[in-house]
């Protein structure tokens, strides 16, 4: 297993895909949450290179600053602006929203935030599960909630909520029951919003097969260990066993989809699903 299969590539300016949109300036907020690293922090540079202001989001500020960093060494058109927050804290949830706002006109925003925790069903702790739960499902409503009243807002009254789904939010593989149902959930609540979104109020979501973050290296031990088999084996025959292209992947192409769903080439997906995930779900031997 070559070691760059497993480690985090970082974005570089040649990895944003520009998109030619009159509602990508700078006074347009694009909310990104778990900004801090991985696929967050990836949509949150795209977003930014394209040149949007960027409200990002995480728990971790030391991850948020790095994020602010790697987009002020790529000279990118569009600023980060850092707001720290707990997603799992409804006070935090409001201040995140309020604080974006006094940055310009909410019009995109992209629930990312995730976690993962690997047990079967028998031996799965409900505190994981409920904390899961809040940051994957709850917080992505809410925020959903608040976030949909500045869209109507904006100068044109449209606005667009992106949620990062998972290949697990069309089947699912054992051991992640959290995940599964979050993931499950999120693309439920996509289709809830473009429902009431008469067309103004836009919703996709993304799911990919395993790409390379923090999320999912930090998980390849427990998994090997739950399986009773080797870290090689987990990424060659679990992650990728079943998936046509043989390679994980980065999290700038998640990023460069979300920006693609925001933009008005992706003015017919809503309430649809990016189902990037390399042959997985839909192909069989």
């Amino acid at each position: 297993m070559s070691q760059d299969q497993v480690t985090p590539p970082t974005v570089t300016r040649e990895d944003i895909h520009r998109i030619d949109d009159d509602s990508f300036t700078e006074r347009n907020i694009c909310l990104v949450t778990g900004a801090g690293s991985g696929i967050g922090r990836a949509t949150a540079l795209a977003a930014a290179g394209n040149g949007l202001t960027v409200a990002a989001t995480d728990v971790d500020e030391d991850g948020l600053e790095g994020t602010v960093d790697r987009g002020a060494e790529l000279d990118l058109a569009g600023s980060i602006e850092p707001i720290a927050g707990d997603l799992t804290d409804d006070d935090d949830i409001e201040r995140i929203v309020a604080d974006a706002a006094e940055l310009g006109d909410v019009k995109y925003l992209a629930n990312v935030a995730g976690m993962q925790h690997i047990d079967s069903i028998d031996d799965f702790p409900m505190a994981a599960y409920d904390r899961m739960h809040q940051v994957m499902l709850r917080a992505p409503l809410y925020l959903s909630k608040l976030c949909i009243p500045h869209f109507r807002e904006t100068e044109d009254g449209q606005g667009c909520v992106g949620n990062m789904a998972s290949v697990h939010g069309h089947y699912v593989t054992s051991d992640k029951v959290g995940y599964n149902v979050s993931k499950f959930g999120l693309r439920g609540l996509t289709q809830s919003i473009a429902a009431e979104g008469d067309g103004e109020i836009r919703s996709f979501s993304v799911s990919t097969g395993y790409v390379q973050t923090p999320l999912v290296t930090d998980q390849l031990e427990d998994t090997a260990e739950q399986r009773g088999i080797s870290v090689d084996e987990v990424v060659e025959d679990v992650m990728l066993g079943q998936s046509r292209v043989k390679e994980m992947m980065d999290p700038i192409d998640v990023g460069n989809l979300f920006l693609l769903g925001f933009s008005d080439l992706g003015r017919h997906l809503d309430g649809g699903d990016l189902l990037f995930d390399g042959g997985m779900t839909l192909t069989y031997e």
